[in-house]
């Protein structure tokens, strides 16, 4: 089960444009620092910053490779976030399949209600 802390982490760090942007470029492998900064007009402390951020929230982890620090995504903080969003889709889903049912249900009665009609007023 998920913590709402983390939760509340991985939710946080997806709320940034930056770290989304830097989750979509990690999405096709690792990266260093300075390759993830090169499309952002931000110095890499910054870029820094927004990692660590990401690093916290468990969606991406750091290497060593001698000098370099490959970043890499991971993929089991935003399994639990799909996994929390899912539950929601799925109650919605069923609501809506009730309303569906529920409207359905209401043409067909006025349908037959209108025929009725007819057929006693003529």
């Amino acid at each position: 089960m998920i913590t709402s802390n983390r939760l509340d982490a991985t939710f946080a760090a997806l709320a940034d444009p930056t770290r989304r942007a830097i989750l979509a470029r990690l999405a096709t492998g690792e990266a260093s620092v300075m390759e993830l900064a090169e499309p952002f007009s931000m110095s890499q402390p910054a870029i820094s910053k927004h990692l660590k951020v990401l690093e916290r929230a468990g969606l991406i982890s750091r290497g060593r490779d001698a000098q370099r620090r490959p970043c890499r995504i991971e993929a089991k903080a935003l399994e639990e976030a799909t996994d929390w969003l899912e539950n929601y889709r799925r109650l919605w889903e069923g609501n809506f399949q009730r309303l569906d049912a529920l409207l359905d249900e209401m043409k067909f009665s006025g349908k037959r209600h209108k025929r009725t009609r007819k057929q006693g007023g003529s």
